[in-house]
């Protein structure tokens, strides 16, 4: 049986789109959308294609030629993908112009003269050239924690599973694809389950994986049944493995990216760093109303989404088998990594809401705002597992709520 499309798809003029909107018609709803305008400055629309929109493949020989990338043959089948093969750029390039599909020729023909259509795939060309602006990403998918976390950290912290340089080590979900006329991807669901958006120019695609507090949720649903499925499918070498628990949890990473143990430590962070942004937005805030701000109410999702997750993670018992891991909060805020990481929050929160940043002009401020409130001395010092992170945020809350009145409901953070 054939997949049956309905409905249609909105086109929407981004320059008159603002982001509540967008959220609103489009993010909460999981809504695809076509937006339109957002790319006439970028770099890569005047370098990357000609005046009538066709590639300019000279160029990325010229620019680009050495970089190693990942090309997918579309006529061979490997397991439940493509066959992958690495070329260079210029390899990649060449063979396109010596090999190209005619116009005439049906986009669904995998081959063309007898050789195979390649389609080159995840290139993570901003990491590879941080310092070619090709382009902006758009306010509306600027609220990315997937891609600040891996601009500084690595996703993987257990010893077994991280490699420098392997796959599942990723270091972003920013992308380039390539590919002539007839090239094409299978089927599948985005990585992480995540939001993506991509930008097109004829055949070259600019793409992001990102997520967020409004689909958190995703990934967890992801993680678990991915974990699941894992673990049944090794269950009935159980009696002999000396660490069942982690070949499960080096399984899942392996096959999906991440495991238990990271998004646990990805959560941590990101609830720290809301927490920071809170904090700050009290201390630098003299609106009595301010807790009703569009800034105050974007902090109030986040740390529910966040607590949400904690909560579902500890009902199944937490993370099993927890390999040491604790983050120290008195620590973890006199860290540059996890300052950069707050930075790059507050300035998202600052394009998103169009407030003026705050200035963390000390590492000392990350530690004043939150011990000024007692949250550290009334909690403690280190979140070790789920339900410590749900007991955090619980009274982190209460106290900034005890200060300052109504500054989130308690409804809004209750329950799963």
């Amino acid at each position: 049986m054939g997949i049956r499309i309905g409905g249609q798809i909105e086109k929407v003029n981004g320059k008159e789109l603002n982001y509540s909107e967008f959220v609103e018609r489009y993010m909460e709803k999981n809504q695809p959308v076509v937006l339109t305008g957002l790319m006439d400055d970028w770099k890569a629309c005047k370098d990357w294609v000609f005046d009538n929109g066709k590639p300019n493949l000279h160029f990325f020989s010229t620019h680009f030629g050495n970089s190693r990338v990942q090309v997918a043959d579309c006529g061979t089948r490997e397991f439940t993908d493509q066959k992958r093969v690495e070329m260079s750029v210029s390899e990649f390039v060449d063979h396109w112009l010596e090999n190209s599909v005619q116009e005439h020729c049906r986009a669904s023909k995998d081959h063309s003269n007898g050789h195979p259509v390649l389609y080159l795939k995840d290139w993570h060309f901003v990491k590879e050239y941080p310092e070619y602006l090709a382009y902006t990403t758009p306010l509306f998918f600027c609220d990315d924690w997937l891609n600040l976390y891996l601009d500084n950290y690595r996703m993987h912290k257990d010893p077994d599973t991280f490699q420098e340089n392997n796959e599942i080590s990723c270091s972003d979900y920013r992308f380039v694809y390539m590919g002539a006329k007839g090239s094409w991807t299978p089927l599948h669901a985005d990585v992480f389950r995540s939001y993506s958006w991509s930008a097109n120019e004829d055949t070259i695609s600019i793409n992001h994986n990102w997520f967020n507090g409004y689909n958190l949720s995703w990934v967890w649903n992801l993680l678990l049944r991915d974990y699941n499925e894992a673990k049944e499918y090794i269950e009935d070498i159980r009696d002999v493995c000396d660490d069942f628990e982690g070949l499960c949890q080096r399984n899942l990473a392996a096959n999906t990216g991440m495991n238990f143990y990271d998004f646990f430590i990805f959560i941590t962070h990101f609830c720290l760093a809301n927490l920071v942004q809170l904090c700050h937005l009290l201390r630098d805030c003299k609106n009595p109303t301010w807790s009703s701000s569009t800034v105050a109410r974007h902090l109030a999702l986040n740390l529910r989404s966040l607590r949400n997750i904690a909560v579902k993670i500890n009902s199944i018992g937490g993370v099993a088998g927890s390999h040491g891991f604790f983050l120290d909060i008195r620590e973890t805020l006199d860290d540059p990594t996890f300052l950069n990481l707050c930075v790059g929050l507050e300035n998202t929160f600052g394009m998103i809401h169009k407030k003026q940043s705050f200035c963390f002009d000390t590492k000392k401020d990350l530690v004043d705002d939150l011990t000024s409130l007692d949250i550290i001395r009334t909690y403690g010092s280190q979140i070790c597992t789920a339900k410590d992170l749900v007991r955090f945020i619980d009274i982190a809350i209460a106290i900034v709520s005890g200060i300052n009145g109504e500054i989130i409901l308690p409804s809004e953070l209750d329950g799963a």
